[in-house]
């Protein structure tokens, strides 16, 4: 399956479509299916705008308005996350995911679904440590503090997606902390000097990204947020993860709240076990050995105990990762790379819900805090046992029955449909750029994507106020 990838959106839909369409041209081949890593930009009208944390000079409807009141038609199936600079009122409506305009998806805050049984995972914001503790307790209309925590990613979502498999692929808008010291740092900091400071003091990146990182192992890793492309491969060793996020978090509240401590050796490997022999083995043997040997024959143990080879290591995993730039004339913005599907590829590509993740989201449901203190969480092993009780659960009460080909596949459009919660631009006010001053804030909508997702799970809606 042919997978074009977006670094920051920046409501540039027609370029990004129009640069797909190009290189499909010079190519050709057909691309399946877009991911965009943030900064997305899913602004309604000017509302919306309001709701968006950017200087008033960057407050303009781009092109999503049109993709959303069906003047336009996203020609691709389109996956997104959130990033830092986006239309937050809205996010928070799909909180869970859904469809943000016809054929243009949002994964939600956190998520996993399928492409083709591919397995896409993401995260949607960015990290900050004084927030990352925290309940969702923004509510709109946002003022400037609530408008920028709000898509600060909390713990809550890091640890639903700790409890997943492995994913093919992982979205992030912000790139793993560390992850620079796997490609080529010398370049990196030829075109970007700026981030040699930020680098040497570990502040550069998520930690909570890179707990994931070494916690999914997932086979490609895209990301977006820095302005510039960047590529990696990260080789996954047994045991440990560098560096825990908890630890992570706790030394950057220890030290300066803008400044994370991250240890990256990786000298942290367990030793190889010692041979130990075993005192009673093959008795017969050594009951033969005896009754042969002669007082003046001189024997060596060596000659006597041939040493089995140890098993060969098992294979080593990689995880490729790439981050790109936002999309500007002559800038590397986009990529189209090929990712293998498990089974035929169906073209269009079949969008299903991921049967591990709802059951995670079942499980977790009573965990999301709504209040600046968050609950209590469970510990892991018995946080593991409830999700694989939910997934009983998820298997008996959501899931089809096998198709032809025994899976079991739910499509997301059979429970989610698109639909228009709000207004379009006004006539006549359609383009144009720093109406920050029009920008009123917008009353809240509930999405019946929302309520229909969470109806499917037999859990609280706790999106809708």
């Amino acid at each position: 399956m042919k997978i074009a990838v977006e670094g920051c959106g920046h409501g540039e839909l027609d370029t990004i479509y129009g640069e797909i369409a190009r290189l499909e041209i010079e190519n050709g081949y057909k691309v399946d299916l877009l991911l965009i890593c943030g900064d997305f930009q899913a602004v309604r009208n000017r509302s919306d705008l309001a709701c968006m944390a950017v200087p008033d000079k960057y407050k303009k409807l781009g092109d999503f308005a049109k993709y959303y009141t069906g003047k336009a038609q996203a020609p691709i199936l389109t996956l997104v996350i959130g990033g830092n600079h986006e239309a937050s009122n809205y996010f928070w409506e799909l909180y869970h995911g859904g469809w943000l305009a016809p054929n243009i998806y949002f994964l939600g805050h956190a998520g996993c679904v399928q492409v083709n049984g591919v397995r896409i995972a993401g995260a949607s914001g960015i990290f900050k440590p004084g927030d990352f503790r925290t309940g969702h307790h923004e509510r709109p209309p946002y003022n400037h503090s609530t408008m920028r925590s709000i898509y600060h990613i909390r713990e809550y979502n890091v640890r639903r997606l700790s409890l997943l498999s492995p994913p093919a692929i992982f979205l992030s808008h912000d790139w793993p902390q560390g992850i620079a010291y796997h490609g080529d740092l010398r370049e990196l900091l030829r075109r970007k000097p700026y981030f040699r400071d930020d680098i040497n003091r570990g502040v550069l990146g998520s930690p909570p990204m890179t707990d994931l990182l070494y916690t999914l192992r997932p086979a490609w890793w895209f990301s977006a947020h820095l302005h510039c492309r960047f590529e990696a491969t990260v080789v996954h060793q047994d045991g440990p993860a560098p560096e825990a996020v908890e630890n992570e978090v706790r030394s950057a509240e220890k030290t300066n709240p803008d400044e994370i401590n991250i240890n990256f050796d990786d000298d942290d490997e367990s030793a190889p076990p010692s041979i130990v022999p075993q005192p009673n083995a093959d008795n017969a043997r050594e009951k033969a050995l005896a009754v042969s040997k002669n007082p003046d024959e001189i024997t060596l143990d060596e000659e006597d105990e041939v040493e089995a080879p140890p098993p060969p290591p098992p294979p080593l995993t990689t995880t490729r990762f790439l981050a790109l730039d936002k999309c500007l004339p002559r800038r590397r913005f986009l990529e189209v790379v090929d990712v293998d599907t498990p089974g035929p590829s169906a073209s269009p590509p079949i969008l299903s819900f991921d049967p591990e993740w709802l059951a995670i989201t079942r499980a977790f449901n009573g965990y999301m805090s709504l209040e600046r203190t968050q609950h209590v969480y469970p510990d892991e092993a018995p946080a593991r046992d409830a999700v694989r009780d939910a997934l009983d659960w998820v298997n008996a009460h959501v899931l089809p029955a096998p198709d032809k080909d025994g899976a079991r596949h739910l499509r997301v459009d059979e429970v989610q449909q698109f639909v228009v919660t709000t207004p379009g631009p006004a006539v006549g006010n359609d383009e144009g750029g720093g109406g920050a001053h029009r920008a009123v804030p917008p009353a809240y909508y509930p999405n019946p994507q929302t309520a229909a997702f969470c109806a499917m799970l037999q859990v609280e809606n706790k999106i809708d106020f």
